[in-house]
């Protein structure tokens, strides 16, 4: 049986986002290790991190990010990612990559801009397993895997070639999706593996939310980015800058208030 991670081969579009791939039989297979939500437990928004990273303008502001997601960037992170769409609708995207010497030092562009793709249907606060919605918020990126050997990374890397396949034949561009990824930590345990299936929140709110290889398509959740740039990106990431990504549409990203 060929194991498919994400939805890379999915009947609707390409891309790991939340769901296994509907076209396999591993599709209807449930996460091992996930839990449910606890009986009468509100549902969260799965942004994983808390922190204290001043207004929209302020020294310690990435530019473009407003103070609701600037609160949620730790003053300890050197690196964050921001894929940015139009509006909530989009399923394109601009990404940019921001450094900093330090928590007190103004953030720094790196690199140049990047065209990125997310889920089909656009962004969302309220992600929910297939609804082709990319999640909004802040995440932390902890590991990285891919069915190619390690490209360079400081990040721990999860090489499996027989775990990041798709059902697509080669030669097609979805068939490329995981040959990098990044674990976006939506709905997981940061630090393990890509490939590791616990959703702390339950499966209904989705998971398996990465960055990976542009398909031509969108996606079912995740961020995906030209394979050069994923390698540049994976290169660039270093676990000790605490490295972030900012995700959403230009309105949420940059707002002030709640």
């Amino acid at each position: 049986m060929t194991l498919v991670v994400g939805a890379a081969g999915a009947v609707h579009f390409g891309g790991p986002g939340s769901e296994r791939d509907a076209g396999s039989s591993a599709s209807a297979t449930a996460s091992a290790g996930s839990t449910p939500l606890a009986a009468g437990a509100q549902p969260v928004r799965p942004s994983r991190v808390e922190g204290a990273n001043g207004a929209a303008g302020a020294p310690g502001a990435v530019p473009g990010i407003g103070a609701v997601m600037s609160a949620k960037i730790p003053r300890d992170a050197l690196q964050v990612i921001v894929a940015s769409g139009a509006d909530r609708d989009a399923n394109t995207n601009n990404v940019t990559l921001w450094q900093r010497a330090d928590p007190d030092a103004p953030w720094e562009p790196f690199g140049a801009p990047l065209t990125g793709r997310n889920g089909a249907n656009g962004w969302t606060f309220t992600h929910r397993e297939g609804d082709l919605r990319s999640p909004i918020g802040v995440f932390s990126l902890t590991a990285a895997g891919g069915r190619l050997p390690d490209p360079g990374t400081g990040m721990p890397y999860e090489y499996r070639p027989a775990f990041y396949r798709t059902a697509a034949p080669q030669g097609q561009p979805m068939a490329d999706a995981f040959n990098y990824v990044v674990a976006i930590d939506y709905n997981r345990l940061p630090g393990l593996p890509p490939s590791d299936p616990t959703r702390p929140l339950g499966d209904q709110v989705g998971g398996d939310i990465w960055l990976h290889v542009d398909h031509r398509s969108p996606t079912r959740g995740c961020v995906a980015v030209e394979q050069d740039a994923l390698t540049s990106i994976l290169r660039w990431l270093k676990p000790t800058a605490h490295p972030m990504i900012v995700m959403g549409d230009v309105g949420d990203l940059a707002a002030d208030t709640t």
